[in-house]
């Protein structure tokens, strides 16, 4: 009896227990990428233009993407009630919307409604902080791989709560705002006391490489699976039964992971508390002594960028090296004979650790900045506004797509890790030609969009997710090569901005605009169609006010070349950012390959 207590005690505190909780908070925090499902009915219900669903949609991004308070209420609460306060909020939001829709509760001012789409949204942040500071902090050594994995989930989650909302079988589409207010809140809580550190860099085991290929083999399958149940729904016309058992076997999907941490507590011999209790503490002495010596070195470092040729820069990397090493050497020798006086920098160099004023003033930051904008920016456009290009184009299911691009943009972040990964490591090549790539993708699927041609809905929605997913897999990793970990939140979290400000400028001034002028030349046509008849017809009455709809591939032909257009000047300053950055890059990456 002893014994059983202690397994279930050991699984109950096992780090891979937590790190699959944590997958499941982040499969349903990404009730986001929903909102090209929410809109149409908020905009049919509520009576909106196009341009009004837009300044939600804002609204939406803004509470995606502010999570100071979230992240500084972690540091002076437990994460249980990070994420107790993130699923209330999300109720609270989600919930009162789903009252105004029904009818339920009177109507606000469009003010109030973004208040209330500001606060759902705003609770994923909380879900989010609280999955990735327990999970990184019980994987110390495996931070890349963990938050991949767990970005990846919160990008999957449309499709997975799309595919659940399908399974209820109600022709009332405003029961899917009910269940984005009460489904993610109910998980959160459930799982509030196991997403939690647990002293996991005593729990590193020789098996860890073989689970976590295992966890990375199963979120290819659940997205192979969930985009392929999404195209047969899309083209078959599927019983109910039918549509229980896809969504019973993603539920199954979900659960395979909590195999590892069951074999792990249950089947393989697990290390004794005694034993345990010896493993190596990370070594503060350690990390001060080797911070200490490349204190001692940067200014010599330093004065190497300063005092080289510039045509060192254009020689072969192992002749530039060569060259290189030797003013360092005699740089070194100067200073300890004291015949030289090596000056005190003003600031970091690049790669070196930033605070964020200082990045501020920096080129670099800002080339990231504004290609982050322009690309990230453009692709929430398209899944912000999914719901009516679907519809503009005589797609009834605007579902359909608002899953493709939720899996696409699971892939794209997975993916994008992956390979900027692959070209730093093997060729020291700088990680911004990545986004340069998802930028030129982008930059074809908005063209496509423009287009409207058969099947460009399902190919532009494959470029569109990809490349946004990509962004915020190579970002991140790119801002801390370049500025450092030291103030990687501050840095991050004004990254984020771009999220918004992107919305702000392709959804609530381009797209919405031009969609709105477009349905009101509808609009007069059909109104003197209707009177010319009226005048036939005596009889007939003219029709009542309905909320201006587009129709046809006029709706977003320009707004989706502006777009596509804004890609490609994204790449450019992608390029520009590769270019300055080679040498930082070869500096960092080279020497490992040698």
């Amino acid at each position: 009896m002893g014994k059983s207590e202690g397994r279930l005690g050991q699984f109950f505190n096992n780090r891979w227990l937590v790190f699959v909780a944590a997958m499941w908070v982040q499969s349903v925090a990404g009730v986001g990428y929903l909102f090209g499902s929410l809109s149409p009915v908020i905009k049919i219900s509520l009576g909106y233009n196009q341009r009004q669903i837009a300044r939600l949609g804002v609204a939406k991004d803004l509470g995606d993407s502010v999570g100071f308070l979230a992240g500084s209420l972690s540091e002076i609460l437990p994460l249980w009630a990070t994420l107790f306060i993130g699923a209330l909020k999300n109720f609270i939001g989600y919930g009162w919307v789903w009252l105004i829709v029904t009818r339920r509760s009177p109507a606000l001012p469009l003010w109030g409604m973004c208040i209330l789409i500001f606060i759902g949204t705003n609770g994923e942040t909380y879900f989010n902080t609280a999955a990735l500071v327990s999970c990184v902090q019980n994987f110390p050594k495996s931070r890349g791989p963990v938050v991949g994995i767990l970005k990846g989930f919160a990008g999957l989650s449309g499709a997975i709560l799309t595919q659940i909302f399908a399974m209820m079988h109600t022709p009332d589409h405003a029961a899917l705002i009910f269940m984005v207010a009460v489904g993610p809140s109910m998980v959160a809580i459930g799982l509030m006391f196991i997403v939690r550190p647990v002293r996991g860099h005593r729990q590193v085991r020789a098996s860890d490489k073989s689970s976590f290929m295992f966890i990375y083999s199963v979120c290819v399958l659940l997205a192979a699976y969930l985009m392929g149940v999404m195209l047969v729904e899309d083209l078959v016309d599927l019983s109910h039964s039918v549509t229980v058992v896809f969504t019973v076997m993603l539920l199954f999907l979900l659960v395979i992971p909590l195999i590892v941490p069951i074999l792990l507590s249950f089947h393989f011999d697990i290390v004794s508390p005694m034993e345990e209790f010896l493993l190596p503490e990370p070594s503060k002495e350690e990390t001060s002594t080797s911070g200490e010596s490349v204190n001692q070195q940067e200014v010599i470092l330093s004065e190497v960028e300063d005092e080289k040729p510039k045509e060192v820069d254009l020689l072969p990397a192992l002749e530039r090296q060569k060259r290189i090493a030797q003013l360092q050497a005699k740089l070194f020798q100067a200073a300890a004979d004291g015949a030289v006086r090596v000056k005190k920098r003003r600031g970091p160099h690049r790669g070196e650790d930033f605070t964020l004023m200082q990045a501020l003033i920096k080129a670099d930051f800002w080339l990231i900045f504004i290609s982050l904008l322009l690309g990230s920016g453009s692709g929430l456009t398209v899944i912000d506004n999914l719901g009516q290009m679907s519809q503009s184009l005589g797609y009834e299911e605007a579902h359909i797509f608002v899953s493709m691009i939720s899996i696409w943009n699971f892939l794209g972040r997975v993916g994008g890790g992956y390979f900027s990964e692959i070209i730093v490591r093997d060729h020291a090549y700088p990680r911004p030609v990545a986004m340069a790539v998802a930028q030129i993708g982008m930059a074809i699927g908005h063209f496509l969009f423009a287009m409207a041609w058969p099947g460009t809905m399902h190919i532009g929605t494959l470029l569109i997710g990809l490349g946004y997913g990509a962004h915020w897999a190579i970002v991140p990793a790119a801002a801390s090569e370049l500025f450092g970990l030291k103030n990687f939140g501050a840095l991050y979290n004004f990254l984020t901005v771009a999220n918004p400000a992107g919305s702000l400028i392709f959804s609530g001034l381009i797209a919405s605009s031009i969609y709105d002028y477009e349905a009101e030349k509808q609009a007069h046509m059909h109104q003197n169609s209707v009177s010319s008849l009226w005048t036939l017809l005596p009889g007939t009455s003219l029709l009542a006010d309905e909320p201006l709809k587009c129709e046809g591939a006029i709706c977003f032909f320009l707004s989706s070349l502006i777009m596509s257009g804004l890609c490609i000047v994204a790449v450019v300053l992608s390029l520009i950012l590769v270019h300055r950055t080679k040498i930082v890059y070869a500096n960092l990456y080279g020497r490992t390959r040698t």
